[in-house]
């Protein structure tokens, strides 16, 4: 199976996916209009700065493209039980066009979910300049590579049966200490949110306040964690490949 084609077969499979499009776009897309519909004409969310139909937008992206990069694992899991993955290493497919593929979808996924939720934010009166849609994309884009590694590492250690529920009950523990549901500005979720690189997603809200909307701490919490998690990846890759 050549490149192009493994990917094409992946892109495929994700758009097939329903339980991944209600997750990924639909739930976050409802909860969007239920949060931030009610209080679209507040423009100081809590103290924050930044307008609720603002806020929330980049919050449910966040959350909705958590999921997407993390579904990788959903996907892994499922091959490494029909023997799938077996079949794709005797194949002339090497390991690295393999996990280039997952991730690759993963983030054509990711950037779907940004885009629904774009167009969502610009219904409620969102309007930024371009080089902010942009620089608060990039940043998004950024804080998903640990997440990327996390999916792939998953994957290869959880079984179909308890995937979901990992996947899901870890995307709503970080939806919770990071800000998702509401602005964390104060106390201990606020000071244990900022080691995780999901505080640093719905962070990337605050580009339109001008200056930086990454301090210091959270270039480093981002690249730390993506340094842990990608080798922690492909530990786990390397070891299930030795078992098969």
């Amino acid at each position: 199976m050549s490149d192009l084609a493994y990917t094409r077969y992946e892109l495929l499979r994700a758009f097939r996916n329903k339980r991944f499009f209600f997750f990924s776009l639909g739930f976050p897309l409802i909860l969007y209009f239920l949060t931030a519909g009610p209080n679209q004409g507040e423009d100081n969310l809590q103290g924050t700065g930044l307008s609720a139909p603002l806020y929330f937008m980049v919050s449910m992206a966040s959350w909705g493209t958590m999921t997407a990069m993390l579904s990788t694992g959903a996907r892994i899991a499922g091959e490494r039980q029909v023997g799938w993955n077996r079949q794709l290493r005797i194949s002339p497919l090497s390991a690295f066009a393999y996990l280039r593929a997952k991730v690759a979808i993963a983030y054509l996924m990711a950037l779907l979910t940004l885009t629904v939720m774009y167009v969502s934010g610009t219904i409620l009166g969102v309007s930024l300049p371009a080089e902010d849609w942009i620089e608060m994309t990039g940043l998004i884009l950024i804080a998903l590579i640990p997440f990327a590694a996390a999916g792939i590492f998953v994957g290869h250690k959880v079984t179909t049966e308890s995937v979901g529920p990992a996947i899901g009950g870890g995307t709503a523990v970080l939806a919770l200490v990071s800000g998702t549901w509401f602005p964390v500005t104060s106390g201990f979720l606020h000071d244990f949110g900022q080691a995780l690189p999901s505080y640093w997603l719905v962070q990337a809200g605050r580009v339109p306040l001008g200056g930086e909307a990454w301090s210091a701490t959270g270039w480093l919490v981002v690249a730390g964690w993506s340094v842990v998690m990608i080798a922690l990846a492909a530990r786990a890759y390397r070891g299930d490949t030795g078992r098969a």
